[in-house]
């Protein structure tokens, strides 16, 4: 009898010591409601328009980036203040993580922001380029309704002022992409307002 009960209570402190060490071991973060959500929302609808929406965005696109921004393959300004260091500490799962969530959300509503004639000289543009300046139709890489194709972004609905930040970087090579660079080297910057702007609508 005596045996059963030290063999009880035993096998009590031995539960309670496993719920203990079970307590004290904190939770895995939510790699996207704890770091992404805070510039590029839980959703994938960015609060501020520095920060891309990643709503729907591209998976091929999406991993591409991270891996580029973890490896300090992309050197452009708000790069190197924000995702270097945030992509550094990823895992390879957290990526999966964070490019399957952000791929399978809905996508971004268009805006009605700017005016309709900046819009549809935007929409000129997207659509036929500028063939007197060697500009070429952006629906050619990246689809005719900007939704994106496999390693080309998803850009329909993206924030107006982040598009225009991103097209002169690849104007002045601070975000060092060849094809981009001779695809708006000879781009205004209205042109590219415009583009930005009749996108945001999409």
């Amino acid at each position: 009898m005596m045996k059963s009960i030290a063999a009880l209570s035993v096998a009590g402190l031995l539960t309670g010591v496993s719920a203990m060490a079970q307590t004290s071991v904190p939770p895995e973060p939510d790699i996207v409601t704890d770091t992404c959500s805070v510039c590029h929302g839980d959703e994938g609808i960015s609060p501020r328009a520095r920060f891309p929406n990643l709503a729907a965005q591209t998976k091929d696109y999406l991993d591409a980036q991270l891996k580029n921004f973890r490896n300090h393959m992309r050197a452009d300004p708000d790069a190197v203040a924000y995702m270097w260091r945030q992509a550094g500490a990823l895992t390879t799962s957290s990526m999966n993580e964070i490019v399957a969530y952000y791929s399978a959300v809905p996508p971004p509503k268009g805006s009605a922001g700017e005016s309709a004639a900046l819009v549809a000289a935007g929409k000129q543009i997207y659509e036929h380029g500028i063939q007197s300046e060697d500009v070429p139709a952006c629906g050619a890489c990246h689809g005719a309704a900007g939704a994106g194709m496999a390693a080309f972004p998803r850009i329909a609905g993206q924030h107006p002022e982040y598009l225009v930040a991103q097209l002169r970087a690849f104007r002045s090579k601070a975000r060092d992409n060849a094809i981009m660079y001779a695809n708006v080297q000879h781009m205004t910057d209205d042109q590219m307002r415009e583009v930005a702007a009749y996108l945001a609508s999409l």
